[in-house]
């Protein structure tokens, strides 16, 4: 059973300040990024609340290829997957798609089986609410709200990414205890990034 106030937490605004775009197929395309999911998870469910298992994660084309300027022999991979989301008795399952294109066989597939993955993740996980991009869903966007003139005293996006550059260089335990310090990178404030970014440092060196 969720809590109230996490039913609150899965009820509130998607922050527009962490959705991103791309183009696909010529069409622009809203969509928030794996980490963030797996923080909101973290922050919302709890650490070692949730679980997530895939079920499956296979590849369903392959086309060689022209890559790059040069026009070098190379491949194009497509994979699909599906994931299982698990909140106590809760559980929910996304099915998502990847592709890769390189010119080489090996990181074509790891580059199209990692997308898929996270993508079926977001999926599973977009059930829960709008914190996990339900509201992009919207095409009015009517749940996305700019909350930096609420969160004034929050990290700047580019003091986030700085930050989230040096959290994947750290180990997964090491992340474990980022997150349960900070309470994940969206809830860092402008007057810690300075000693965040130096613990960071200090952590990455001694691995």
């Amino acid at each position: 059973m969720l809590t109230p106030e996490q039913i609150d937490q899965l009820k509130a605004p998607l922050d527009g300040r962490v959705v991103k775009s791309r183009n696909q197929g010529g069409k622009d395309l809203s969509y928030i990024e794996a980490w963030h999911a797996i923080a909101e998870a973290n922050r919302i469910f709890g650490f070692d609340a949730w679980n997530r298992e895939t079920i499956y994660c296979k590849e369903v084309s392959r086309t060689e290829c022209k890559v790059g300027k040069d026009n070098a022999p190379g491949f194009k991979v497509g994979y699909e997957a599906k994931v299982k989301i698990t909140v106590g008795e809760i559980v929910r399952e996304g099915t998502g798609h990847g592709s890769g294109q390189m010119k080489d066989l090996f990181d074509c597939i790891e580059s199209a089986a990692k997308e898929a993955e996270s993508d079926a993740m977001k999926r599973a996980l977009m059930t829960f609410g709008n914190p996990f991009g339900l509201a992009l869903y919207d095409k009015l966007q009517r749940n996305v709200e700019d909350l930096s003139s609420k969160n004034d005293d929050l990290a700047t996006e580019a003091q986030r990414n700085a930050i989230m550059a040096l959290y994947k260089k750290l180990t997964k335990e090491q992340q474990d205890n980022f997150n349960t310090r900070t309470g994940g990178v969206l809830s860092i404030k402008k007057s810690d990034v300075d000693r965040i970014v130096a613990a960071l440092n200090k952590s990455i060196k001694g691995n």
